[in-house]
Formats: C-alpha cells, sequence, structure tokens
C-alpha cells in the first residue's frame, strides 16, 4: 500500500494531477506592455489599462469556462468629479456593472457603439443602475450630458484576464499548465506582432517577457451625443464644470 502511495505521489507531482482528474498546477503568469509612440508623437505614453487575456489553444466549451450564471461576477465603474473610475475595465462575460451617480448633479451613461448597446437614461445625484455584459468584445461608454466622460468596458471570454499597471506590469493568477492565445487591447495601442500569440504556460515558465505595441493614436477623442448630435454646452452645477 505504501509503495501505490508514494507511486501516485509521484504521478501527482509529474502531471499536476491531470491524470486523475483533479485539478491541474495553477500558476501566476507574468509580463508587462510597453507602448512605442507614433512618429509624430513626442512624449512617453502610459502602459496602463492594456488588457490581456490567455484562452486555451485547444478550444473548449465556452460555458465550462465562464462562470455559471448563478454567481455572476459583479463590478462598478463610478461616476465621480465628471469621470468614469475606472477608465478601461476588464470583466468575463456574464459580468454585471453597477454605475452609481456620485456627483451632485445628473448623469446618462450610454453605449451605442461597438460592444454592448444600452442607455441607461438620465438619473441623480446617489441613484445607480446596472448592466450585464454577456457578449465578448470592447464597449465604448459616453455620458450623454458630459462628452468628457469616456471608458472602455473589455468584456472577454476566458477566467484568465489582469490589466497592466503604470508600469506595464502585470500578473494573471491561477492559470493551469497548458497551450493558450495570447490576446491584448489598449485604447491607443496595437500589437507590433501578429495577434493572438501562442504561449505555453509550464511551471518553469510562467511569463509571456513584454509585449510591444505600437501607437494607434486617440480613438476615444471625437464622438456624438447617444442621438448622432454634437453635444450642447455643459450646463451642469457644481464645483465641476
Amino acid at each position: 500500500m505504501r509503495g501505490f502511495q508514494r507511486f501516485l505521489c509521484v504521478v501527482i507531482a509529474l502531471t499536476g494531477g491531470s491524470l486523475l482528474g483533479l485539478p491541474a498546477q495553477s500558476i501566476t503568469v507574468t509580463g508587462s506592455v510597453s507602448i512605442r509612440p507614433g512618429a509624430d508623437r513626442t512624449g512617453k505614453l502610459s502602459n496602463s489599462n492594456a488588457v490581456i487575456w490567455l484562452k486555451p489553444a485547444v478550444p473548449v466549451n465556452r460555458q465550462a469556462s465562464l462562470a455559471p450564471s448563478s454567481a455572476r461576477p459583479r463590478f462598478k465603474i463610478l461616476q465621480k468629479n465628471k469621470r468614469f473610475d475606472p477608465h478601461v475595465l476588464a470583466v468575463p462575460a456574464g459580468a454585471i456593472i453597477d454605475f452609481p451617480n456620485l456627483d451632485p448633479f445628473f448623469h446618462n451613461v450610454f453605449s451605442m457603439f461597438d460592444g454592448k448597446r444600452f442607455d441607461l437614461g438620465l438619473y441623480e445625484s446617489g441613484a445607480s443602475h446596472a448592466v450585464t455584459f454577456d457578449t465578448p468584445g470592447v464597449c465604448y461608454i459616453f455620458c450623454n450630458i458630459h462628452p468628457e466622460m469616456s471608458a472602455a468596458v473589455v468584456v472577454v471570454d476566458s477566467l484568465y484576464y489582469a490589466t497592466s499597471g503604470p508600469a506595464g506590469e502585470f500578473s494573471i493568477r491561477n492559470v493551469p499548465e497548458g497551450t493558450y492565445l495570447l490576446y491584448v487591447w489598449h485604447e491607443r495601442g496595437k500589437p507590433e506582432s501578429p495577434s493572438p500569440q501562442e504561449v505555453t504556460i509550464t511551471a518553469e515558465r510562467t511569463s509571456v517577457g513584454t509585449i510591444r505595441l505600437m501607437d494607434a493614436g486617440e480613438i476615444l477623442a471625437d464622438h456624438k451625443n447617444k442621438y448622432g448630435k454634437d453635444y450642447d454646452r455643459d450646463k451642469s452645477p457644481g464645483p465641476y464644470k
């Protein structure tokens, strides 16, 4: 019996338990993002707010790879000081996002562009509305009253994702060993190499290195209101005009 126990321990150690139907070893995958300025731009771009996610290279059942509907994760994007906070938010498909209004005046959150299309209407300070994001894609969000307010929700069909920090660094936790397709999105950066890239994650190979992007310019600078027209002059009261 003791000999079998030793054999079992060796099998688990060498295979991560996968041959026995046990959970594979989970790894924290690390890396960084670096954005190269365009030829007509001077100064350094921020390497933050890039969204990176991993999808198994071998297709799996989509529902099995995502959280069940009964346990939908919930997030928040605040409306405060005439800003959306955070400006970029990555969520798994099926997630719910609350949009509380913390300003002392009205907001009207909407998205009529790529990704989820919705219009929360006009609502007052202290109120909050929620939206469920079921479909993978990028959703650009604006306020119909304040043209300077913008945000992006990146909905991924994966549980393995992260958003880069100020120095471009990121880490994706609890990734099983295996071969994945590596995707990256940034609101003004495009990958210099073909995307997605195939990467293999093992206990010895936990870093995907530096992902290099090229500045593609500002894509949210000029947008219309939800009626497709230019914005009226902002008449919001308070100190944030």
